[in-house]
């Protein structure tokens, strides 16, 4: 009795191999580096995610290393943001013009209503909102918001939190902060010198942006719509705010 010939094992084709993403960052910061500097010497990247507040990135050079740190939001994005972000960050770095469809491809994505929603929850949830008072020495936030709320907006408007800010700013006099629904108005205005119109103004401003929040318009975010902007002419003192605040 003869043996049969053992049965032969199928050839398995061999899987093929994808870089870790850790790897493939690397790959897409030194391809980016060499287009930008194509005779100069490349530093070794090590680029990671970061749980951010925002959508940060950042870079930084150290003993011939370059540190790459991006937010954990732009975990899982198309390699053609994650270029986009290496250009612009490499650009920056080396004082080299960004070009600009690296920038438009950037602005687009952050501009995308998923990747707002999920920094809205993520300021939410790791930001934290210094929020003092809505009762300044001399002015009253919560008693302007109501008072401007029955006049312009028919009482319609949830009251989000108000507050002084905790410095006298000069530069950002007032800001509605979406992620936290809050009002701040610069403490700067919280004196007698200071017209109440002054302080509705700045409060009015605000409540239209709860009322008529930011949207993408071709990849751009429109802050201050067409709609905006015809009802913060209807506050009656506008002429007088634009002179007193070119004074301050």
């Amino acid at each position: 009795m003869t043996a049969s010939p053992p049965a032969l094992l199928p050839m398995l084709e061999p899987e093929p191999t994808h870089p870790t993403p850790a790897l493939r960052l690397q790959e897409i910061f030194s391809t980016e580096y060499r287009q930008l500097r194509p005779r100069a010497p490349m530093p070794l990247f090590d680029v990671s995610f970061y749980p951010f507040t925002g959508v940060n990135t950042t870079i930084r050079l150290r003993d011939g290393k370059a540190f790459v740190r991006l937010s954990d939001m732009l975990e899982g994005a198309p390699d053609s943001v994650t270029r986009a972000i290496a250009h612009i960050l490499l650009a920056k770095l080396y004082r080299k013009p960004i070009e600009p469809i690296h920038a438009n491809r950037y602005r687009r994505h952050l501009g995308s209503e998923a990747v707002i929603r999920q920094a809205e929850l993520v300021r939410r949830s790791r930001g934290r909102k210094n929020v003092s008072t809505a009762q300044g020495r001399y002015y009253d936030l919560d008693e302007v918001f109501d008072h401007l709320n029955q006049q312009f907006f028919n009482g319609l408007l949830g009251r989000p939190v108000l507050t002084w800010s905790a410095h006298s700013a000069r530069r950002q006099l007032g800001h509605y902060d979406a992620a936290h629904n809050t009002i701040v108005v610069s403490r700067v205005f919280d004196r007698p010198e200071t017209p109440r119109y002054a302080v509705e103004y700045l409060v009015f401003h605000e409540m239209l942006h709860l009322k008529h929040p930011v949207r993408m318009r071709g990849g751009r975010r429109c802050v201050h719509s067409r709609e905006f902007q015809q009802e913060e002419k209807m506050f009656p003192q506008l002429e007088l705010v634009k002179e007193f605040l070119k004074r301050l």
